[in-house]
């Protein structure tokens, strides 16, 4: 007699909607979502799939009835609450458009609340489609069983951003100018400056002089060293987060 399976079942796909679910809900799918699930994943009528809406959670549902183009789900239940993400954003200057995509997979997946496209001095012309990062980032979170989004901001001018820098979230920034005897080590400035955080990378070629003075004005702004090695902006970007969810996210525990 063959093992009942798990449910539910792990290999269900699994997409976001921009719908609020609940208990009992009919949806409708149509465009990319249907032809992910009838064209790739081949579903049939009474099979499962997953939804989460980044509002109430995760929710098992089921197929009801298929079409060429759309197809309709009834959703069963809730399998998971919307996960509490750390009070972490990450500013980053944007750079070559594949690189960027990957900068905003990775702070996804590494659970980020919000993501700031950053214009700098230096920043080059490389234009940020807000619906393609969009994509990339649900694309991410549907592969990792993330039930929250982090949220995504207009690209905006480092001066702006300074300007209007709430006092009490800290901003890490990656000092490529730090001065001599300067304590930078980022382990110990996230137990020196616990709380809401950002952390700010900067474009291709760094910070100039001007922006630096800038950044360090801020009374929030804390100097770090991502340590000895030069790093591009996209591993910085990744490096830097994952230091932070190990000292003070909900990797610390």
């Amino acid at each position: 007699m063959p093992a009942t399976p798990a449910y539910p079942p792990h290999s269900a796909p699994r997409l976001y909607v921009d719908v609020e679910l609940s208990d009992g809900a009919q949806i409708r799918l149509d465009g990319p979502h249907a032809h992910y699930l009838l064209n790739v994943m081949r579903v049939k009528e009474g099979q499962p799939v997953k939804l989460f809406d980044d509002r109430t959670g995760e929710y098992l549902a089921h197929v009801t009835t298929t079409g060429k183009r759309d197809l309709k789900v009834s959703v069963d239940g809730k399998t998971r609450e919307r996960e509490q993400t750390p009070d972490l954003w990450l500013l980053s200057a944007p750079i070559k458009k594949d690189r960027f995509h990957w900068i905003a997979e990775k702070a996804t997946e590494l659970g980020i609340s919000k993501m700031i496209p950053v214009q700098t001095q230096r920043t080059q012309k490389h234009p940020v489609k807000p619906d393609k990062l969009r994509a990339h980032m649900i694309e991410a979170a549907e592969q990792c069983e993330r039930t929250a989004l982090p949220q995504l901001d207009a690209i905006t001018r480092l001066d702006a951003i300074l300007e209007d820098w709430p006092n009490d979230r800290h901003l890490f920034f990656a000092d490529e100018r730090l001065f001599e005897g300067e304590e930078a080590s980022f382990r110990k400035a996230l137990v020196a400056h616990p709380g809401p955080a950002a952390i700010l990378i900067g474009p291709e070629g760094g910070f100039t002089d001007a922006e630096n003075v800038t950044i360090r004005a801020n009374p929030q702004s804390v100097p770090i060293s991502l340590g000895p090695r030069i790093l591009r902006a996209d591993t910085a970007a990744v490096a830097a987060i994952s230091l932070w969810m190990a000292g003070r996210g909900d990797w610390a525990g």
